[in-house]
């Protein structure tokens, strides 16, 4: 049996400790009364630094640290009567602090780790110019791009953080929005939720939409520094969850989808093909072009092969006839993948123009900086004008 997402009330094991809580810890480390507990952080986080980075050991060095320190909070004099809460909240304090002065350390520490991250968000990358909801069997009713864009921004909002803790909320904000949408739909749309069999369909999609940076990464610091009394319910629910969004994802192949073997790979192959060429090689035709100015010819004789390429080129842009109202939703990404498609070629377009400048004291007002280019509209206008009055005198 399937196991089903936890409802959001049952989120109070994971209840946030606000930036007063946090700031009150740092002011109890001010007190001069705490200076054994300060001297014992610094001491670890020294220490930490002395040895080279071994992440599975890393993880072990910091989850004892935090359980020394639970105990050596609630035995001082400063938390004298404390409550488990305040507890808490002091220890939430002490992981982000000690975790945020190790970062650089812990963080993506391996090459191996930072090697999956570049693989895992290439293969990502990929899959967003053709992966569509039904690949992955999501059902119509659970097809929501305002949720999916909320719940993409959350995952993407994770790297910006530096603290476990709040990496880890970002994954359940997200999660919880994926959550909320079933819940909806099971009561407007008289849909019966298959557990974990709709859950992490969606949950794959909106991470590959994301592409969220350095996720391997990102999930790996998780489980090794958050402390593993919080890494419980529905905190260990969703982190599980996108874990396994994250093997999927990796592991892909056509078998993987509801899509035939032959499309996919065609697909892949495509795309491929489209990040090479906006990345690594120039436009053939640009090239062309340079070529044809510096053997002097004035400008491209447009013969039937040029022609030819004008024809496919607009096909190339299937919305150049198409009015607003024809569009729907579904259209974003393919306008996104076009207007991608444009401004690269029209950077090789400046680059090609640029090196014929400079190779060429013919073509010096091709140049884009203080060039002719770079005029006003008005200013060559207004030239344009002084010439011909100068024609009439």
């Amino acid at each position: 049996m399937e196991a089903t997402p936890p409802s959001p009330s049952s989120s109070s094991s994971l209840a946030s400790p606000t930036s007063m809580e946090f700031y009150d810890f740092l002011d109890r480390m001010r007190n001069p009364a705490s200076l054994d507990l300060v001297r014992s952080i610094k001491s670890f986080i020294v220490s930490f630094s002395f040895y080279p980075a071994n992440p599975e050991n890393d993880g072990k060095k910091v989850q004892d640290f935090f359980m020394t320190m639970e105990v050596a909070l609630r035995d001082h004099p400063l938390w004298a009567g404390a409550s488990d809460n305040e507890i808490d909240c002091a220890m939430e304090g002490l992981e982000k602090y000690v975790m945020t002065k190790l970062f650089s350390r812990t963080f993506a520490c391996s090459p191996e780790d930072t090697k999956f991250d570049r693989e895992i968000a290439e293969k990502i990358s990929l899959l967003q110019t053709f992966l569509r909801p039904e690949h992955l069997d999501i059902p119509a009713v659970l097809r929501n791009e305002a949720s999916w864009l909320l719940a993409e921004k959350e995952l993407q909002k994770m790297n910006s953080f530096k603290a476990p803790r709040e990496k880890l909320q970002c994954i359940m904000n997200c999660c919880r929005v994926i959550n909320n949408l079933l819940l909806n739909a099971s009561m407007s749309e008289n849909h019966v939720l298959a557990g974990a069999d709709d859950f992490l369909p969606v949950l794959i999609y909106v991470t590959i939409k994301a592409n969220p940076p350095e996720l391997h990464s990102n999930l790996r610091f998780i489980q090794l520094y958050r402390r593993q009394a919080k890494l419980i319910s529905e905190a260990a629910y969703y982190l599980t969850n996108l874990i396994s969004a994250k093997s999927f994802i990796a592991d892909l192949n056509a078998r993987s989808l509801s899509i035939n073997e032959i499309e996919f790979e065609e697909n892949m192959q495509a795309a491929r093909g489209a990040n090479k060429l906006a990345h690594d090689e120039p436009d053939p035709a640009v090239e062309e072009m340079a070529v044809r100015r510096r053997q002097g010819n004035p400008g491209p004789s447009f013969t039937m092969s040029d022609k030819e390429r004008i024809m496919k080129g607009r096909s190339t842009y299937p919305f150049m006839e198409a009015k607003a109202g024809e569009l729907t939703v579904g259209d974003v990404e393919r306008l996104l993948g076009i207007y991608k498609d444009v401004v690269n070629k029209y950077a090789h377009l400046s680059e090609a123009f640029r090196q014929l400048s400079l190779s060429k004291p013919e073509f010096h007002h091709l140049e884009g900086t203080g060039g002719l280019f770079a005029q006003p509209p008005q200013a060559s206008i207004r030239k344009d004008k002084e010439s011909i009055q100068g024609r009439g005198e």
